[in-house]
């Protein structure tokens, strides 16, 4: 083995020959830093093959082994998962701090380890007494839940590797633990990636399913190496406002299960509990014949979702018209009300907007931007929307309405929900249908939705 000097950004994990003050690859300043790049002199090529194994290869059509499930004990972080904890596969949890990211998996080790299995909860954040604390809080400090403060991955998988029928472990945070086989601090590209590549192994091996918790930098995308993310089988992400007390708990990835699924969560005193019907609690505050306000039906992963969207338009006194959006695309927004002023001659560039998704989620799909789109004239012309009108479609660049996925479903929850009117894109395939007292509203371009808000 031989051994040279890199220098490696430690927020992207681009290594460079020599030091800079800034990151090219990522934009970060004062992030590179030595390291020792080990390099090996083996052969490459042909040669690198010699002495190998020969592979056997199977085809698709083997026996597939189904995997067995352990219940979390809150159903909303099942959905997400996809059904429950698999055996040996491992979770990476992400969000904002103190947004419910330890106080939720406290709850989830609490509960398997007082329905009979094996549960470790491993801290390098905070001590014993500070997660005793939350358990009190919490109502959890008679579950028999095996905890220590420990940061050294060495020692943590001795401890590990010497219990037997280990169902769940937790890794609070991998930021912090280290190995002190290298060199570089807790926290750095290698620390991190070489302490979850031991713990996943050793996931792997017990066949117990693992929990590692990790920080997030900034613009919200978890800390550490890219291929953390690859490495683990399944991410999920916790969103909303920390004075907000919803809380949303997104799989961005599962080898298991749906992606883009979500979980809705309350946060009380009593910890995060669970909402099963999101729909009715986003929309419990919101008031009639009120102009600005539009409700847009979307779907969130499988599961169709009601949510509030208001809008302010108000003349601008300044050179440059203000632009403010909450759980919203910023160019989404410019690139509607762009189409609205050429394909529909309704000038927005001189005024301020503010838009705002209620409670606390983010709307990523471009199902939302009809109901945006009447939200944005109802505003500007004063003219409310009806408040048993639901919402959804995508608009085009031309000015066109275009059909989105999951129609049927989304119509389902606006009757189920009461709405009375359904504002959806023309269909030439199908005709959707709806209970008798529901009238179904389709409609092909935006001047559409200009004339149904014009004084």
């Amino acid at each position: 083995m031989k051994s040279k000097t890199l220098f490696e950004c430690q927020n992207c994990g681009t290594k460079y020959s020599r030091w800079a003050g800034k990151c090219d690859a990522c934009g970060s300043w004062n992030s590179i830093i030595e390291v020792r790049d080990e390099q090996s002199s083996v052969p490459t090529g042909l040669t690198a093959g010699v002495g190998g194994i020969k592979l056997s290869f199977q085809g698709l059509n083997g026996k597939v082994e189904d995997f067995p499930r352990t219940e979390c004990g809150i159903k909303e972080l099942n959905r997400v998962l996809g059904g429950g904890l698999v055996a040996g596969g491992v979770v990476l949890v992400g969000g904002d701090p103190g947004i419910g990211k330890s106080t939720i998996l406290l709850q989830t080790v609490s509960y398997i380890a007082n329905h009979g299995g094996k549960a470790f909860y491993l801290t390098g954040e905070e001590s014993v007494n500070q997660v005793r604390m939350r358990a009190i809080r919490l109502g959890l400090q008679d579950a028999p839940v095996n905890l220590a403060a420990n940061s050294n991955i060495r020692d943590i998988v001795a401890t590990l590797k010497e219990e037997d029928d280990v169902k769940v472990v937790v890794i609070d945070s991998i930021q912090t633990m280290f190995l002190d086989s290298i060199e570089s601090a807790p926290g750095t590209i290698s620390q991190v990636r070489s302490c979850a590549n031991e713990l996943i192994r050793l996931a792997k091996l017990k066949n117990f399913a693992l929990f590692l918790i990790g920080h997030v930098t900034k613009e919200g995308s978890l800390a550490g190496p890219r291929v953390l993310e690859h490495m683990v089988d399944t991410v999920l992400y916790f969103e909303g406002e920390r004075g907000h007390h919803f809380r949303i708990l997104r799989s961005v990835k599962n080898r298991y299960g749906p992606t883009d699924e979500i979980g809705v969560f309350e946060m009380t005193d009593k910890g995060l509990t669970e909402v099963e019907n999101p729909s009715a609690l986003f929309l419990a505050e919101r008031r009639g014949n009120i102009s600005g306000n539009s409700v847009f039906a979307g779907v969130e992963g499988t599961r169709p979702i009601l949510l509030e969207i208001q809008a302010l338009v108000s003349s601008s006194n300044y050179g440059n018209a203000k632009r403010s959006v909450v759980g919203y695309d910023m160019s989404r927004l410019s690139m509607i009300t762009a189409v609205l002023d050429a394909r529909a001659h309704q000038e927005f560039y001189s005024y301020d907007i503010f838009l705002n998704i209620t409670g606390g989620l983010k709307i990523t799909e471009p199902a939302g931007d009809l109901a945006v789109a009447v939200a944005l004239m109802s505003s500007k012309n004063n003219v409310p929307a009806p408040a048993d009108m639901a919402i959804f479609g995508e608009i085009g660049l031309s000015g066109e309405i275009r059909g989105v996925s999951f129609t049927e479903q989304r119509i389902k929850e606006a009757v189920k929900l009461g709405f009375k009117k359904i504002l959806l894109p023309k269909s030439v395939k199908k005709k959707y249908t709806a209970p008798e007292n529901v009238k179904i509203i389709e409609i092909g371009h935006i001047q559409d939705i200009v004339n149904m808000f014009m004084k």
